[in-house]
């Protein structure tokens, strides 16, 4: 399997917080259903949507363990959707991971700016995308 180049901040070496529901936003219906499958068969629950403006809903009103994100949607930006989360109160400590085929270090700076804990390329690396859950739900307090 290839490997998918990315950033995640944090450190895996202990287990403080148990990640278990998934919002997956992503534009393309067939990353949504990859994903989905990926995930569930991990034991995550996961909610996958196709709009961003729907995602945001959604994590207004469910507030997930984690938002898994495209970064190219059409209205709203994978970016935009990031810097809306982390300036509402109550969802501001959602961790974000970032999915792209935008690999250029100047896009993961960005995705990191906007808030995002963790950022990978498409195609994507289903073991390095459970790594990066790992480390995330690592780092949370």
């Amino acid at each position: 399997m290839e490997e998918s180049p990315g950033y995640a901040r944090g450190d895996p070496v202990s287990k403080t917080h148990k990640i278990k529901n998934i919002l997956v936003v992503d534009d393309d219906p067939t990353m949504t259903a990859m994903l989905a499958k990926v995930l569930k068969d991990n034991k995550f629950q996961v909610k996958t949507v196709n709009e961003a403006v729907e995602g945001l809903e959604y994590a207004m009103t469910h507030k997930p363990d984690l938002i898994i994100l495209d970064v190219m949607m059409p209205i709203v930006n994978g970016y935009n959707f990031c810097r809306l989360i982390k300036q509402e109160q109550a969802q501001k400590d959602i961790p974000v991971l970032l999915l792209t085929a935008r690999d250029q270090l100047k896009d993961i700076e960005i995705g990191l700016e906007m808030g995002a804990e963790a950022y990978l390329t498409k195609p994507l690396n289903t073991e390095e995308l459970l790594k990066t859950i790992k480390v995330i739900e690592a780092s949370e307090k």
